[in-house]
Order: C-alpha cells, then sequence, then structure tokens
C-alpha cells in the first residue's frame, strides 16, 4: 500500500509540474491533478498493454518509437475523461508525456535513494 502512495505521489507532482511547463497543459486544482494521476496509471496498467499488443508490428517496424505516440494518445485520452485537465492538441500531450516520464524516472530515483 505505501508503494501504491509513493508511486501515485511521484505521479501526482510530475503532473503538477508538467503542467506548469508546457504550454497547452492546463490542470484547474490540486485534486484534478490527484485524480489525473489515478486514472494515468490506471490506464496505463490495463489499456496501454492492450494498444502495444495491438500495434507490435508498427512498433518493431519504427523501432518502438511509436510507442512515444501511444503514449502521447493516453496522455490525451486521459485528458478528455478528466474534468479540469485540459489538454489543447496531440502535441502538447506528447511532449507533457515525454516530459511527465522524465520527471517521474528522476522523482523515483530520488525517493528510492533516500
Amino acid at each position: 500500500m505505501t508503494n501504491f502512495l509513493v508511486r501515485w505521489g511521484i505521479s501526482s507532482l510530475s503532473i503538477f509540474i508538467v503542467a506548469h511547463i508546457v504550454k497547452g497543459i492546463e490542470v484547474s486544482s490540486t485534486p484534478t491533478v490527484l485524480v489525473i494521476a489515478l486514472v494515468l496509471g490506471i490506464i496505463n496498467a490495463f489499456v496501454r498493454p492492450l494498444i502495444i499488443l495491438i500495434t507490435l508490428p508498427i512498433n518493431i517496424l519504427t523501432l518502438g518509437i511509436f510507442t512515444f505516440f501511444i503514449n502521447g494518445a493516453l496522455f490525451l485520452l486521459v485528458s478528455k475523461i478528466v474534468k479540469g485537465f485540459v489538454i489543447t492538441g496531440f502535441w502538447p500531450a506528447f511532449w507533457g508525456y515525454i516530459l511527465f516520464s522524465i520527471i517521474s524516472f528522476l522523482l523515483s530515483l530520488l525517493v528510492v535513494s533516500v
């Protein structure tokens, strides 16, 4: 349970930071950030593996680069599901998810080392 809460907190903080850095991504409130992190985690756990499996041939042809586009599309999907989370288009979602991944990774390293 503690591991879940730590990962949820890292994801929430990452989303908060991304919303302040990337133009085209807006979050209305702190509770919305918590909901975004939860919905994104659920989508990444259940929907993302299915989509990656379905798109495996194109993923192999592009040497995995297509995964970035899948991640951006799923980030955009979360903005359609959660009220108060606005992404103005695909490219802000694409760059936002890349930045989200980098920030989450760095925060995870920081938490593990402490």
